[in-house]
């Protein structure tokens, strides 16, 4: 792990921490952070919802980074209570159609490994094969 994904990790963890919302539905079980191609960093993290009106700390992330006019995702890690975990195949794929330069950003997938959003999206139909 290099000194980016941890700074990364930090930023995800300061932001998580699930706390209750109506009914059984909560926020804040996972955490994001992004580095754009810039180095600013932009978190997020999850809200849990029925009827599948909640979305992923990854897209909250990408949400804040929209905000600010940028589109180009160098970085990204999610987190939870139990340590990192990959991105959804929503985020995986939200990513790509925001900018296909993000294609080619190191995701982290575990504590100790790290992918290209390539990797984890082979052939993808809006990005032209190697």
């Amino acid at each position: 792990m290099d000194e980016i994904e941890k700074v990364l990790i930090i930023a995800a963890n300061s932001v998580l921490g699930e706390f209750k919302l109506a009914k059984e539905f909560s926020v804040g079980s996972c955490g994001a952070a992004i580095q754009t191609s810039t180095g600013n960093i932009y978190t997020g993290v999850c809200i849990d919802l029925g009827c599948g009106l909640g979305f992923c700390a990854e897209a909250a992330a990408i949400a804040e980074m929209l905000k600010h006019r940028k589109t180009h995702i160098t970085r990204l890690v999610a987190v939870t209570k139990n340590g990192v975990l990959p991105p959804c195949g929503r985020c995986r794929e939200m990513m790509v159609q925001v900018d296909r330069r993000n294609i080619d950003c190191s995701v982290m997938v575990s504590e100790n490994k790290s992918m290209t959003l390539r990797q984890l999206l082979p052939s993808h139909w809006l990005v032209k094969a190697d």
